[in-house]
Formats: structure tokens, sequence, C-alpha cells
């Protein structure tokens, strides 16, 4: 803890700083203006802003913009495949020193332990790791998962200085109807902070929902629903992420008056997105190409941020602040140079430095117990037409139409030339032999079969194919993995990404696992796969609170009537 009495000397000037950024180009975030002017550093605080101060460094800026560290105000750290210390690897370099995490897939596996690990792992590290406690586990009634976490079980963490409130509010349905689970929660969390998750929620249950008390949402797709959300006082979360694009929608509704209340968040970053595009320094990059204002842009990921998570001392640059610094040339470019995190140097020109902590390495129990001699692909057609769900490229939502079944024999069958493949569900956490069979169209698989442990949000095992032979291949190689990615073509394994951390994430560095997903996704295309990150978007197909049609291992859910239907419909 910093010494405040030797702190306010040096802001004085009565005693010399430990570190002085001199000739800066300061965007201040909270003026809203950029200006040239020293900060003064003191431990790992701000200590001062303005001429005429001593210090034992002195780093030489010489014109180069300085901001306020860029926080990620939404992300599942699990969905780029990194422990977090290869998150913290990773985003760092782009000026990221902070995220707002909800471990929700992790949670919705491992229970509180996947919530530990997560808080666990965060410590020593270069990057501020804050939680959501995950609000949904299991996500609905329609799904089997890993866990059950009641208010009761969540409510101690509140107390934990990391934790900053619930996190999104995924079951709206029963937000907005007055489930006791759902208002249970609410209620423990009332003094903190209430994330949203309501896609398409307009009306009356909007504003049912805005006044259970949730007070942001990442899902708006279109700029109407946006502006609903934005009128009703929620903060809006402008999402980009490796699947989920909504910048483009959603952007033209940010204005001077209005802009406070926007926040950049990306939900999901696959760890080759990030190596190639960036972090939070891509949405700015991306917004400001779009025609925002470049400091506006900045104040969407570092004080907006800040001030809806209450995230005292980060967010802006400011005496009694945390010296959680980015140093820059390009206001437009946002070519990030250097990166201080408590006052110390953690990164120049892309890379680390030298020393640097990552964060703390921490093992968890086994997540893969399948009964595989309950497992059959095998679907009795009972009927002529079927449901499908239909994939919308770039997007969680999908559609969904009635086509009518391709049949051999007595079963129901993938139909290639129709782009119409079976899809399996399989249970993981328990052994139950649950499994739910669908089929979808929009991924142009051409033969094999993809098979993956991500399955949103319990994270059964989730297949894809043209043949049922392949799809046991992929499923069991998964399972061997204990978790992971997989691609077959004609029984035999193409290309494969091991995440034997809960299922969900890999133990190795983010080069290799960066490696492994260039190589499954080449793979893809080659059997024929038309979407940009088909794994990606696989794993959202078993999510039953986004519409409109979803598989868990219970079967087909029709989100907007929340409820199980059948696959076949007369």
């Amino acid at each position: 803890m910093v010494d405040l009495s030797k702190l306010l000397a040096v802001s004085r000037g009565d005693e010399s700083a430990d570190l002085l950024l001199k000739n800066a180009k300061l965007i201040n975030v909270r003026s809203a203006e950029i200006y040239e002017t020293d900060v003064a550093i003191y431990d790992d605080r701000i200590a001062a802003i303005g001429a005429g101060y001593q210090s034992k460094e002195t780093v030489d800026l010489k014109g180069l913009y300085l901001a306020p560290g860029f926080i990620e105000g939404h992300i599942h750290i699990e969905s780029s495949m990194m422990r977090p210390s290869e998150f913290a690897r990773a985003v760092v370099p782009h000026g990221t020193t902070a995220v707002v995490a909800d471990p929700h897939e992790i949670a919705n596996v491992l229970g509180l332990d996947g919530i530990r690990y997560i808080l666990e792992s965060a410590k020593d590290g270069p990057l501020s790791i804050f939680v959501m406690l995950s609000s949904c586990v299991p996500a609905t009634h329609m799904e089997t998962g890993g866990a059950h976490l009641t208010a009761e079980d969540l409510q101690p963490y509140l107390n934990h200085p990391w934790v900053r409130g619930i996190a999104e509010l995924m079951n709206y349905p029963g937000v907005v109807h007055g489930d006791p689970d759902m208002l249970a929660k609410i209620e423990i969390g009332k003094e903190k902070r209430l994330d949203g998750h309501a896609p398409r929620l307009s009306g009356h249950g909007l504003n049912a929902y805005v006044a259970a008390g949730v007070g942001s949402d990442h899902e708006s797709t279109t700029l109407e629903e946006a502006h609903e959300k934005l009128r009703l006082g929620q903060y809006v979360m402008i999402r980009e992420g490796t699947t989920a694009k909504n910048m483009k929608a959603l952007l033209p509704l940010v204005n001077r008056e209005n802009s406070r209340r926007f926040m950049f968040v990306s939900d999901d970053r696959h760890p080759d997105y990030l190596t190639e595009h960036g972090h939070m320094d891509h949405s700015i990059r991306m917004a400001v190409s779009m025609g925002l204002d470049p400091l506006t842009a900045i104040q969407m990921c570092t004080c907006n941020t800040a001030e809806w998570f209450n995230l005292r001392g980060i967010g802006a640059v400011t005496p009694g602040h945390y010296a959680d610094l980015v140093v820059f040339s390009d206001l437009k470019q946002i070519d990030v140079r250097m990166v201080y995190r408590g006052g110390r140097l953690v990164a120049r020109d892309g890379q680390l430095v030298e020393g640097v902590k990552t964060g703390r390495v921490i093992n968890v129990r086994s997540a893969m117990n399948v009964a595989w001699d309950k497992v059959d692909f095998k679907v009795r057609a009972l009927g002529r037409h079927m449901r499908v769900i239909n994939v919308v490229p770039n997007q969680l939502v999908t559609t969904q139409s009635v086509e009518e079944v391709k049949r051999v024999g007595e079963y129901a069958v993938s139909d290639v030339a129709r782009d119409i493949l079976k899809m399996a569900v399989i249970e993981r956490h328990m052994a139950s032999g649950s499994m739910g069979i669908g089929f979808v169209r929009g991924f142009g698989l051409k033969g094999g079969a993809l098979a993956s442990s991500v399955g949103h949000d319990s994270h059964n095992i989730i297949v894809i194919g043209t043949n049922d032979n392949d799809m046991a291949v992929a499923a069991r190689a998964t399972g061997r993995l204990g978790g992971g990615f997989v691609a077959v073509s004609d029984g035999e394994v193409m290309a494969q990404v091991p995440l034997p951390i809960a299922g969900l994430m890999s133990d190795q560095p983010l080069e290799v696992v960066r490696k492994q997903v260039e190589d499954i996704l080449q793979v893809s295309h080659q059997l024929g796969v038309e979407l940009d990150n088909p794994f990606m978007a696989l794993s959202f197909l078993a999510l039953p609170v986004i519409p409109s049609l979803k598989l868990t291992d219970k079967g087909l859910v029709d989100v907007e009537q929340f409820t199980l239907v059948p696959l076949f419909v007369d």
C-alpha cells in the first residue's frame, strides 16, 4: 500500500518522484482534451501532473501520447483458450491493463472452483482482472451443466476486493417474470453492479429488466435496440469480438452528448484474432476509422468503463490514481509503444518486458466424464419435415427454418448438397448419457466432422458432421484430449487443439495455441467450411439464451418461447 504522506510530499514538490514522464501529450479523458505536460509517479500512483517536478528517473516521451491503460468491460477469458497468465501476455502489450471478466464458462464446468481459479490466477501478473460473479450456472434448466450456483453460494464472494458485482443476467425471461432464483441474485448484488444480457428484449419486458437494476447490456445487434436500452438508462456495451461484430451497426448511435454511456467490449477473442488485430486498441482503431473522435473512443475503454464498474483509481490520468498508462505515437493507429502498470514498465513495442511475471499457474481437476457407451448418432426419422438451425455469419443469434428430411432407410441424415448437417450435443460432466441431436445449416462442410468441448454455456461436447462415423471419431478424440477442438476426415483426426483446463483452456504458450488454431482452421476450410471461425460459431449453437433455435444435450430449444421443441414437425 502506498505511503500517503510520501505521495503527498511528491505531489507538493517537496520530494522527488520515482519516475517522471516528460513532454507527454496527455489524453485527459476527464476534461476531454489533449495537451502537453509532465506526469510524476511515486510508487504505483500518479503523484502529480504539470511542470516543475524532480525525479529519480526521467523518461522523455518527446511528444508521444499518454493515455490511461485500456479497460475491457466484458470478456470471458476462457474463450481466448488461454489460461489467464497467457491471456495477460497477449493483451497487455496492446495497452490493456485491466479487464472485467465473467468466469461464466469455467463456472459452468467447475462451479465455485472455476471462479476461484480465475481470481487466484490473476495474482502477481501485469493485468488487473476484476470479476463479475456468474449469475446463470447453469444458464437454463434446458441443459445439463457441471455445477449449480445459488445466490447463497455467490454471496460470500461479493466482499472480495476484485469482485464488482453480478455478471450478465442471461436468464432475462426469469428476471422479467420474477423467477425467485434470479431475484435472489439481484438482491445480493444490488449494492454493486448488475450486468445485462438481453438480446432483442424490448417494450414492457425491457422496462421490467431495467427496473430490476440491470444497468448495462452487450447484446444489442441493431441501432434501434441499443437506442431503446440507452433511453431506459443502460450503459450500452458495443461488442466487437471474434464472432459477434456489432460496432458497425451500433457506433452511429454515439454522439458528443451521449458518448459517456457507451463502452467497448469484446466478449470473446481467440488467440489468432488477438495477435493479428489486437484487443481494445483494435476497437479504438476501428471506431476512429469509422469517424469517431479518437478521444471519445479512448474514453469508451477507460473512464466510461471504470465509472460503470466503480473501478476506483483507474481509468484516468489524475493524481492519486494508479499509474496504469499507455504510450503511443499515432492518435488514429494507436501503435502502442510502452505500457506501464502501477508505475512500472511492463511492455514495450509489442512484447512484455523481460522479467515481468504474467500471473500464477493453477491446476484444476478433470472435466471430461462421458458415458460413451450411450452415445449414438442415429436419428430415426419421425416425420417428413424437421426444424433446422440456421447460422447467421458473425453473429451469436441464429434463425430457424423447417426443411424436408433427407432419409437413408428409416433414419434422418446430413444433406451436404443443401448444407444441412447433423449436429449433436453430448453431456460431459457426470456421464449421464444425456444427448441431443438436431440439424444445422450454414457451415458449408463437404466432408468429415468438427467437434468441440467448448459449447456455451454448459460446455458439453458439441459435434457436427456429414456422417455418423466421423462424428463419433471427432467426439471421442475430444474426450481423449481432456477437451479441445478436433477436425476429422474419413475417420482420421486431421487437426486438434487440446484444451485440458476444464475443457476450455490450453496449458500451452500463446504461440503454440495460435499455431494449433491456425492449423485446425485451415483444415476446416479445406473440408469446405465457409465461416471464418467455425469453432467459435459452433460453440454458440448450444447457447439457449440467444435466439432463436439452439441445441442442448436435452434437445432443441426455441429460445423465444424458452421451451424444448421436437425436431420433427409432422
